[in-house]
């Protein structure tokens, strides 16, 4: 079995937020003891608990981490292959439990240029929604797109499945 394509959203918001608003580092450290279903919870406020992350939802709110970690999951659930669909998805969840592993984290793939400008605008949407300001926005957006692009050029070359001069495997 061959290693994904692409980067962890937990490597993408390290390096965002480490670039654009260090001092949530801790933050970001410390959400990375929970798996990545159970920190998109906490920070999307669903789960059923009032205080998410332990204090109010208002000083959440002006935070950079929700924004980056919860668009980049949903940019990599939508168009990477993301399990997640009914019974595949709880009989895994039934499975980690009895076996009491982790999932493994969420992998954003290589994204197209039309896909990377909807990962822009939903950052912008979702930063300027929790009030910050389109110049803040702007930076974080700019800051995702930027560690996106990067961990594609990262991201080895695959191995055709010819060689070079154009014969088939096998032959001599």
């Amino acid at each position: 079995m061959t290693a994904p394509v692409g980067r962890s959203v937990r490597d993408v918001v390290r390096e965002v937020v480490g670039e654009v608003a260090s001092d949530e580092l801790p933050l970001v450290d410390g959400l990375f003891q929970f798996d990545d279903v159970t920190v998109v919870r906490r920070l999307s406020g669903r789960g059923g608990r009032r205080e998410p992350l332990g204090f109010g939802w208002g000083e959440i709110a002006v935070l950079v981490t929700p924004v980056v970690w919860l668009t980049v999951d949903q940019a990599a659930r939508r168009f990477g292959d993301v399990i997640g669909e009914g019974a595949v998805q709880r009989i895994m969840a039934g499975l980690r439990r009895v076996l009491r592993r982790r999932p493994a984290p969420v992998i954003v793939p290589p994204l197209t240029r039309e896909q990377l400008g909807q990962v822009r605008e939903q950052v912008l949407q979702a930063a300027t929604e929790r009030g910050l300001s389109e110049r803040r926005a702007k930076e974080i957006a700019d800051a995702v797109l930027a560690r996106l692009v990067l961990a594609e050029a990262d991201d080895p070359p695959q191995q055709p499945d010819t060689p070079a001069d154009g014969s088939t495997p096998g032959q001599g």
